[in-house]
């Protein structure tokens, strides 16, 4: 697994909810004018969500600066949210988030990753692909596209 100074990983706590939010928040605004509308991540609940999903946090110096948030099903690791302050984007992270919900799924006897994103994310869909991730299926949602991607571990 990649490391990078000064860039540890936790586990979300309760207390973490704002910081969350904040952080979903900047990081999905600028998909806003993209599609038209806040992305469904920016308008969950964070304090239901820590209580009923797996929240892996990145903390550097000036606190959390991203995460990946997971939720374990029978057959796979379904990987809810993944994303990175703007201020640290292009270092890596997303990677490492990724990286770490193989090691959860592994850890779990779960052999798959799934995810979705929305299609107009052309760059995530970039990133998920250039991690390994295979597009299963495209749907229609709500006047956009909804793609549906997952990797198989080893």
């Amino acid at each position: 697994m990649a490391t990078h100074p000064h860039i540890l990983f936790r586990l979300a706590v309760p207390a973490d909810s704002a910081a969350i939010l904040e952080i979903v928040r900047s990081a999905y605004s600028k998909w806003v004018p993209v599609i038209g509308r806040e992305p469904l991540p920016m308008r969950a609940d964070y304090d239901k969500a820590l209580r009923e999903h797996r929240f892996d946090l990145a903390i550097a110096d000036d606190g959390i600066i991203g995460l990946i948030e997971t939720m374990a099903a029978e057959d796979h690791l379904w990987i809810e949210n993944v994303c990175v302050a703007p201020s640290a984007q292009g270092r890596g992270i997303g990677g490492m988030l990724l990286d770490r919900a193989e090691h959860v799924a592994a850890e779990a006897g779960l052999g798959e990753l799934r995810l979705l994103t929305n299609g107009a994310f052309a760059a995530n869909v970039a990133i998920y692909r250039k991690h390994g991730y295979a597009i299963d299926r495209e749907e229609p949602f709500m006047n956009g596209t909804t793609v549906y991607m997952s990797k198989r571990l080893a």
